[in-house]
């Protein structure tokens, strides 16, 4: 029977077993590095995409923070304009009250009593003056809880005084101014 050897075919066989087997490893490990570093450019690209992103979104907001300030700033303007048109047309209201109030100290004035000032602080006047006597200054009282456009006289201060010959009464006489609106709803 002939001898046969049959190691080198199998060490030969082992061999490129071997050889293969490193190949592949080779292989695996390069596509395993290839995945990774793909892996890492997707996930790299997409982290700076999102970051464009939130920096255009923080360019908008800052734009659109502007626009409200500026829209608050108009709307604050836009108030204070409002505020002064309603003075304006208050005013625009009351100025015949003014006239009508004038004319009424005037008509309701008995003889004999004198005004030397008249002040007013919102509805509440002040008026000052000399009577030639005291019932003058409560005709006065009577005339101008008359009156449709004032009301609750009340006297404050009566003083006699005595210049000469003449005899005369200083008087402060506070009064309470109805408006055209009040006018209307009583």
């Amino acid at each position: 029977m002939p001898r046969i050897n049959l190691l080198p075919w199998r060490e030969e066989l082992r061999k490129r077993r071997q050889r293969d087997f490193g190949i592949a490893a080779a292989v695996a490990v390069v596509l395993g590095l290839a995945v990774v570093f793909a892996c890492i450019q997707i996930w790299s690209g997409m982290t700076n995409h999102q970051n464009e992103r939130n920096q255009l979104l923080r360019a908008e907001i800052a734009t659109l923070d502007a626009q409200i300030a500026e829209i608050r700033s108009l709307e604050s303007q836009k108030q204070r304009l409002l505020a002064r048109m309603e003075i304006i047309e208050e005013l625009q209201r009351s100025r015949p009250e003014v006239v009508h109030l004038f004319d009424e100290l005037a008509d309701r004035l008995p003889d004999g009593v004198y005004f030397t000032q008249v002040r007013q602080t919102g509805k509440r006047i002040e008026l000052r003056g000399t009577a030639q006597s005291s019932t003058r200054v409560s005709a006065l009282m009577r005339q101008l809880d008359s009156s449709p456009w004032m009301t609750n006289p009340g006297l404050s201060v009566v003083e006699t005084r005595q210049e000469g010959a003449l005899r005369q009464a200083q008087f402060t006489v506070f009064v309470t101014q109805v408006s055209a609106s009040d006018r209307e709803e009583g």
